[in-house]
């Protein structure tokens, strides 16, 4: 079951002496239930815009949307919703307490669910000891944790994630994706917006990367990464003729690149364990020694860089009919005509 979904998804925002910005160019997306999903991209690329139209906040210009099997905005779809923002602002008079309680009103809680849930989100993001103390002296850390508690006061199906360990230090981080895990074994859904891609990878299931309004590439990490298995192998010695005849005697090609002396280092890409084992053999028959093979994985770094070179030509400060922008000057966009301001 999809609890996000959207079709033909579009948003164009006036701007300037009748120009417009296209923030989002037909998106198509859907998000299964209990699954860890990612939107990447860079600043400008849509990534909020979209967000705000699933949560309300922004009008869609064309296309459709559903959250949790309802018009995506509508007050029913929020019902089981928890957002954490990338800013937010507390008042520093407020303490943690008081801020939770706030919005366990403002979610149409009784006091004794308001009581009983407070307690419960603040020791699940390990500040219940802060219940007390005003928000006003709190560490970025601290404030992104008392946003994360904020998410979860509602006990939501849906988490929406901006930027989820922003400021939060290695140890804090680690304690962070334990939470989320525990959510999702919960069976809840998480909707994360990040540009930590390390922490990324290591939490969610599938990402999607969208540049310039479009969804360049979908699926998950492993369907991201090259077709067929890269490795780079390092042998001893400097022979590298009798290494190239050892690969051509498999029936490959390998890259040869820069090794410390004594020592030859190639990169090969076999299409599966048979053919790396033949070439294995094929080395050891040419009497080289082979001192380490190592599987080579692209990053989710180097995926999201090749997917925004590969997107650079396409329309990149260009305009289209009707003078209509299909890219931002910067990361925050803001329609003068519309008074919709929006940020990546």
């Amino acid at each position: 079951m999809n609890v996000i979904e959207t079709r033909g998804l579009a948003k164009t925002f006036g701007g300037t002496l009748g120009s417009k910005v296209e923030a989002l160019r037909g998106v198509d997306l859907q998000v299964g239930a209990g699954e860890a999903f990612a939107l990447l991209g860079p600043n400008g690329a849509g990534k909020t815009t979209l967000v705000k139209i699933l949560l309300g906040l922004v009008r869609a210009s064309a296309g459709e949307a559903t959250l949790l099997g309802h018009v995506a905005g509508s007050p029913v779809s929020r019902l089981e919703v928890g957002y954490m923002p990338e800013r937010r602002h507390y008042p520093g008079f407020l303490t943690a307490g008081q801020v939770l309680d706030l919005f366990g009103k403002l979610l149409g809680m009784d006091a004794a669910l308001r009581r009983r849930r407070i307690d419960l989100v603040l020791e699940e993001v390990e500040m219940l000891s802060w219940r007390n103390q005003k928000v006003g002296g709190f560490s970025k850390g601290m404030q992104q944790r008392l946003a994360l508690a904020q998410a979860l006061l509602p006990d939501p199906r849906v988490l929406f994630l901006d930027e989820p360990t922003e400021g939060i230090d290695p140890l804090g981080r680690v304690s962070i994706r334990g939470i989320l895990r525990r959510n999702l074994e919960q069976g809840k859904t998480l909707f994360i917006n990040s540009h930590m891609l390390g922490e990324v990878e290591l939490l969610c299931d599938r990402v999607a990367i969208l540049v310039k309004g479009k969804i360049r590439r979908e699926g998950p990490l492993s369907s991201l990464r090259a077709p067929n298995p890269e490795y780079r192998l390092t042998l001893a010695g400097s022979d590298e003729g009798a290494a190239s005849a050892a690969f051509a005697a498999a029936g490959q090609e390998a890259e040869s690149i820069p090794a410390p002396p004594g020592l030859m280092v190639w990169r090969l890409e076999v299409g599966d364990r048979a053919e790396l084992n033949a070439v294995l053999d094929a080395i050891r028959g040419a009497g080289l020694e082979i001192e380490e093979v190592q599987r080579v994985r692209a990053s989710l770094e180097e995926i999201f860089v090749q997917t925004i070179n590969e997107a650079s030509d396409d329309d990149e400060g260009a305009a289209g009919p009707g003078g209509v922008q299909t890219f931002t000057k910067g990361p925050t966009e803001v329609s003068v005509a519309t008074r919709e301001v929006h940020s990546d």
